[in-house]
């Protein structure tokens, strides 16, 4: 099998192939430029790994959370990709791909959400699948759900950014943090091709982002209040 995978939901831009387990990957800091690298990159990627689009079985995103426009971005890039190929689409959330990307078997992925709050989610790999303990949310930090005792590892820039506040919540749980950890195509593509493989894909049409916050910008009188 082979898949192309696209991740735009934070300050990075990045593509991957993944072909039978093998993958090529090109990521960059892109800052607010996504829509200017990412078919550069994809078709960079498909010239590293040896494939043309029409080569691919399946296109995986990160669908979110993340940044609004980024996911977006990545949501309407995928769609076209498979518009123009009839081939199917998955979107990854982008903490399962923090969750994936760790090496850990515990993870609480935590990515900054901005106006003090975090998207959050907590995974424990399962033999070859991850199940979400604590399924994606938006919250603040001090609030975060409280998880099952034993270990977790801390991952995404919800720990650079709140690391004090959710160290403080979960307290002797958390064994380490990577804090500079985001989510990159290499794991969307992962998980992309496990959820393909077993018949998960949608059509184009059906390739939805995910929101956890429906507004996403506050007028200036109501960040005065914060």
């Amino acid at each position: 099998m082979r898949v192309i995978a696209l991740e735009t939901s934070t300050e990075y831009c990045s593509a991957a192939v993944w072909h039978d387990g093998v993958i090529a990957e090109r990521s960059v800091l892109a800052g607010q430029r996504h829509s200017e690298l990412l078919i550069e990159m994809l078709d960079a990627v498909l010239a590293d790994a040896g494939f043309g689009i029409r080569d691919m079985h399946g296109v995986a995103f990160g669908k979110g959370p993340g940044s609004f426009t980024g996911v977006r971005i990545a949501c309407g890039a995928a769609q076209g990709l498979a518009f123009g190929t009839e081939i199917p689409v998955v979107g990854i959330c982008s903490l399962e791909a923090l969750a994936q990307a760790s090496g850990k078997s515990r993870v609480i992925a935590a990515l900054d959400a901005r106006m003090g709050e975090i998207y959050h989610a907590a995974y424990e790999k399962r033999g070859e699948a991850w199940v979400a303990v604590s399924g994606p949310c938006l919250c603040k930090p001090e609030a975060a759900p409280q998880l099952p005792e034993g270990e977790w590892f801390g991952a995404g820039s919800g720990f650079a950014t709140h690391g004090q506040a959710l160290r403080q919540r979960y307290a002797r749980q958390l064994q380490d943090v990577d804090a500079a950890a985001v989510p990159q195509a290499a794991a969307i593509a992962t998980l992309g091709a496990a959820q393909l493989k077993i018949g998960r894909g949608v059509d184009a049409a059906e390739a939805l982002p995910l929101y956890l916050r429906d507004k996403v910008a506050q007028k200036t009188s109501e960040r005065d209040l914060h």
